[in-house]
Protein backbone atom coordinates (compact mmCIF):
# COMPACT_ATOMS: atom_id res chain seq x y z
CA UNK A 1 0.00 0.00 0.00
CA UNK A 2 1.58 3.20 -1.29
CA UNK A 3 0.06 6.60 0.50
CA UNK A 4 1.41 10.32 0.68
CA UNK A 5 1.26 13.18 2.89
CA UNK A 6 1.46 16.77 1.93
CA UNK A 7 2.30 20.44 3.02
CA UNK A 8 3.24 23.60 1.14
CA UNK A 9 3.39 21.33 -2.13
CA UNK A 10 6.30 19.12 -1.07
CA UNK A 11 5.19 15.11 -0.33
CA UNK A 12 6.45 12.20 1.83
CA UNK A 13 6.01 9.14 0.09
CA UNK A 14 5.17 6.05 3.06
CA UNK A 15 4.54 2.52 1.53
CA UNK A 16 4.32 -1.04 3.18
CA UNK A 17 4.45 -4.33 1.43
CA UNK A 18 5.34 -7.52 2.48
CA UNK A 19 9.26 -8.23 2.80
CA UNK A 20 10.82 -9.55 -0.04
CA UNK A 21 11.94 -13.07 1.51
CA UNK A 22 8.38 -13.49 2.85
CA UNK A 23 9.53 -13.25 6.80
CA UNK A 24 6.96 -10.29 8.13
CA UNK A 25 6.36 -6.69 6.47
CA UNK A 26 8.45 -3.51 5.42
CA UNK A 27 7.88 -0.15 5.65
CA UNK A 28 9.62 2.60 2.91
CA UNK A 29 9.35 6.32 4.24
CA UNK A 30 10.54 9.06 1.34
CA UNK A 31 11.29 12.56 2.31
CA UNK A 32 10.96 15.34 -0.33
CA UNK A 33 14.71 15.54 -0.38
CA UNK A 34 14.78 12.21 -1.48
CA UNK A 35 15.96 10.22 1.31
CA UNK A 36 14.74 6.95 2.04
CA UNK A 37 13.86 5.41 5.42
CA UNK A 38 13.44 1.52 5.49
CA UNK A 39 12.06 -0.51 9.07
CA UNK A 40 11.34 -3.85 9.17
CA UNK A 41 8.33 -5.41 11.03
CA UNK A 42 7.51 -9.14 12.60
CA UNK A 43 3.89 -8.83 12.19
CA UNK A 44 0.65 -6.67 10.53
CA UNK A 45 0.44 -5.35 13.73
CA UNK A 46 3.57 -3.81 14.61
CA UNK A 47 3.63 -2.05 10.87
CA UNK A 48 -0.05 -0.99 12.23
CA UNK A 49 1.25 0.48 15.33
CA UNK A 50 4.36 2.12 13.21
CA UNK A 51 2.06 3.59 10.66
CA UNK A 52 -0.11 5.39 13.32
CA UNK A 53 2.97 6.85 15.06
CA UNK A 54 4.45 8.35 11.69
CA UNK A 55 0.51 9.41 11.25
CA UNK A 56 0.90 11.05 14.41
CA UNK A 57 3.90 12.51 14.02
CA UNK A 58 3.86 13.94 10.31
CA UNK A 59 -0.38 15.48 11.60
CA UNK A 60 1.71 17.35 14.51
CA UNK A 61 4.70 18.98 11.70
CA UNK A 62 1.96 20.10 9.91
CA UNK A 63 1.95 17.35 6.73
CA UNK A 64 -1.99 16.63 5.51
CA UNK A 65 -3.02 13.22 5.10
CA UNK A 66 -2.45 10.33 4.39
CA UNK A 67 -3.93 10.75 0.85
CA UNK A 68 -4.00 8.07 -1.98
CA UNK A 69 -2.28 8.37 -5.53
CA UNK A 70 -4.07 11.10 -6.46
CA UNK A 71 -4.44 14.71 -4.25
Amino acid sequence: MVWFYERQGAFIRCEARPAPDGSGYELEVTHPDGTERLERFEDSESLMRRQHEIETTFSTEGWTGPHGRII
